[in-house]
């Protein structure tokens, strides 16, 4: 080894260059694991590190696990099992580059099964508290390093636009309401808030980098609070920044909701759309899982969104089976969800979680029964879902583009409208009366012809002779 001012220095290296290791991800679950898998991909991505699909040879795979449910425990195993398997196989086949192979599980699902969760040598287990460390972590791990990991909760990149053309950007985690049925307080921890300064920063930061459609997550949001700034302050600084970009609210409770929130949706920037947790519409039910807000309340606030904006686009969430749960209050949630119109409904059969009230409540409802409500409320919710989109049959629409495929002589154009609704728009040079196609990430006025078919019926569009 050589040396220079006292200090070793390696002698030059004329091997060809190793090739960029390779990183695979995997995710379920909610809007906040999807952000935090799309911020450490752009880390990954900044340092050298090629994204390939978890079905392809990696060196790295990354499974972002879910524990909300038994069914998502399942499939986390086994995408965990997936994982361990590729990397089992490329060792006893020696093809890992350097022979680092190796597979990160985290998630909630990590946070949920700590005492009974095992791995093999290849497996590096990252709790929700240390995932943003991710990166460092396999970093050392391919250097044969130890390492202790430090920072917050919060300590993401802004993530560049690798698996969408919305950029999300974290605000808040954890949560303290302690539902009778939720497991995540226990696997998310109690709730904590970014500090407003950084939220600003990072948004200023995602628009100067082009993003067109931003999306505030977290786990509990209207329960931010930083100081004296609530979630609407907060909600109102991030419209206030400068930028030709539309703001949009992931997964939210309705409770703590006040007026200004309310008028914030008159704002140019604001998207008409809210996924407003629901859950059930009986009174008793929502009593019984401990949610913070009665159904009136919950029917209140849909009514004052839907005077400011008639579209607005209203989703949201349904647990059917809670134990005690009987027909009469089922048929309750079946008749909101008509009357309502929501524009999307996530289902779910109510599911056991160790750890949680509802476990010990008397009333349990038989699968079978559950599994049927479920598919009830699902068939009328896509019943609903084409209603509420026939709306905007003949209306403009603010469509961002996300994706522009190739059809044989055409481009075919897709995305979402401002109401968060998917649109496809078909683009002829031939016979187009605009000059030039859209671009993707690109805003363009559409003009809604009409709707296709299926559970998830896409608006079919035109652009519009302005653009």
């Amino acid at each position: 080894m050589a040396f220079d001012n006292g200090l070793p220095t390696k002698k030059p290296d004329t091997r060809p260059p190793s090739p960029a290791p390779r990183i695979a991800f995997s995710t379920l679950g909610c809007k906040l694991n999807l952000y935090e898998t799309d911020a450490l991909a752009t880390r990954f991505q900044d340092a050298g590190y090629e994204l390939v699909p978890s079905d392809e040879p990696a060196d790295v795979y990354v499974v972002n696990s879910c524990t909300v449910t038994n069914r998502a425990d399942r499939k986390s195993r086994n995408l965990l099992n997936r994982a361990e398997r590729r990397v089992s196989n490329a060792y006893a086949a020696g093809t890992p580059s350097d022979q680092h192979g190796l597979v990160v599980l985290t998630g909630c699902y990590v946070d949920s099964h700590k005492d009974a969760l095992e791995s093999d040598s290849h497996t590096l287990v990252v709790p929700n508290e240390h995932k943003h460390a991710i990166f460092d972590l396999v970093e050392a791990h391919r250097h044969g390093e130890v390492i202790v990991p430090t920072g917050s909760v919060f300590d993401f990149p802004v993530p560049s636009r690798v698996f969408h053309t919305r950029t999300m950007i974290k605000v808040q985690d954890g949560c303290d309401n302690y539902c009778t049925f939720c497991i995540i307080p226990f696997v998310r921890g109690r709730a904590i808030s970014r500090p407003t300064v950084e939220v600003i920063e990072a948004v200023r930061e995602a628009v100067d980098g082009g993003a067109r459609e931003l999306v505030l997550t977290g786990v509990n949001m209207s329960r931010y609070r930083d100081g004296n700034v609530r979630f609407s302050g907060l909600v109102q600084r991030v419209l206030d920044v400068d930028g030709d970009f539309r703001l949009r609210i992931s997964s939210l409770e309705p409770d703590q909701l006040d007026d200004l929130f309310m008028d914030l949706f008159d704002h140019p920037k604001m998207s008409p759309h809210l996924h407003l947790c629901a859950q059930s519409a009986s009174e008793r039910i929502l009593l019984a899982m401990r949610r913070q807000y009665t159904f009136s309340e919950y029917r209140a606030v849909a009514e004052k969104l839907r005077a400011r904006k008639p579209n607005f686009n209203l989703t949201t969430d349904i647990i059917v089976g809670f134990p005690g749960e009987t027909d009469e209050e089922f048929g309750e949630t079946l008749r909101a969800v008509d009357e309502l119109e929501f524009g999307h409904v996530h289902t779910f059969p109510y599911s056991e979680r160790d750890g949680t009230r509802a476990v010990r409540m008397p009333g349990r409802i038989p699968e079978r029964i559950r599994t049927e409500r479920a598919a009830e409320v699902r068939e009328l919710s896509t019943t609903v879902k084409k209603r509420y989109r026939r709306r905007f049959i003949g209306t403009t629409q603010r469509l961002l583009v996300e994706r522009v495929e190739e059809n044989e002589d055409r481009l075919v154009l897709r995305g979402f409208g401002e109401h968060y609704v998917p649109i496809r728009v078909e683009y002829s040079p031939t016979t187009a009366s605009v000059p030039r196609p859209p671009a993707q990430n690109e805003f363009v006025d559409v003009q809604i012809a009409g709707i296709g078919d299926g559970t998830d019926p896409v608006l079919q569009a035109q652009l519009s002779s302005s653009h």
